[in-house]
């Protein structure tokens, strides 16, 4: 008998044949938990994965949608990112999920995600290096831990630790959709631009909502020598 990471109620292993077998590691969100998130799959946008069978037809051109035809069409950004790939689609649930995480210092949910996440990045690049968003001092002080770094774990054991906030700003959150896009100052610095000179990098963390805090990541990367970026976040 083991119990749901979520909802703590007791389940039976068995609900999961590949683990009864040990063909997968033991679930550890219960069958009705794990049945409220919905996988990304089928047609998605080559650039920020977004899945085309949640959105209209008119907002995608090709195999492309139109917020990442706009950040390609920008100079400053074009080809700074080179694909994110998100897990799950950031529903109702998911988004529970994702405020116990951060909100309610539920560190210890993040590795149900584990078994999906390290398929995932191998089929990115499973020789990049991999590099989780940072929280600002205060942000980290306040949670505990970074949930960025957490959920990097589950595809490397030891995530570099290379980018760092160079100030305390407003959380993301609070920002509307135009404020995240039009953010003038690059709020992230490398730490050892040594370890990035040639690299290619894996950048991790939760939430991949305007593609903003991806690619302002992604940028400083690229500035400190990166050969290529990429990401992958938990959620679109």
């Amino acid at each position: 008998m083991s119990y749901c990471l979520f909802c703590h109620e007791s389940y039976s292993e068995t609900w999961s044949w590949q683990a009864l077998f040990g063909l997968v590691n033991s679930p550890l969100l219960c069958q009705d938990c794990e049945g409220e998130l919905e996988l990304i799959k089928g047609e998605i946008c080559r650039k920020c994965g977004r899945g085309f069978s949640l959105f209209p037809e008119q907002y995608r051109q090709g195999d492309c949608c139109f917020d990442c035809i706009r950040w390609e069409g920008n100079p400053t950004w074009n080809g700074v990112l080179q694909q994110n790939r998100s897990l799950y689609v950031y529903n109702d649930f998911l988004k529970e999920v994702i405020a116990k995480l951060k909100y309610r210092g539920d560190a210890e949910i993040v590795k149900a995600f584990y078994p999906v996440a390290k398929p995932a990045f191998k089929k990115i690049s499973q020789n990049a290096i991999v590099v989780p968003i940072p929280l600002s001092d205060e942000r980290h002080y306040e949670r505990g831990f970074n949930q960025a770094e957490l959920l990097a774990r589950g595809i490397s054991a030891q995530p570099a630790l290379l980018l760092k906030r160079k100030m305390h700003e407003e959380k993301q959150s609070k920002k509307t959709r135009e404020e995240r896009m039009l953010q003038k100052d690059n709020p992230f610095e490398v730490i050892a631009a040594e370890k990035v000179l040639d690299q290619s990098i894996l950048i991790v963390d939760d939430v991949y909502t305007t593609g903003s805090t991806i690619r302002y990541a992604a940028k400083v990367l690229l500035d400190a020598g990166a050969k290529e970026v990429s990401s992958i976040t938990l959620a679109r």
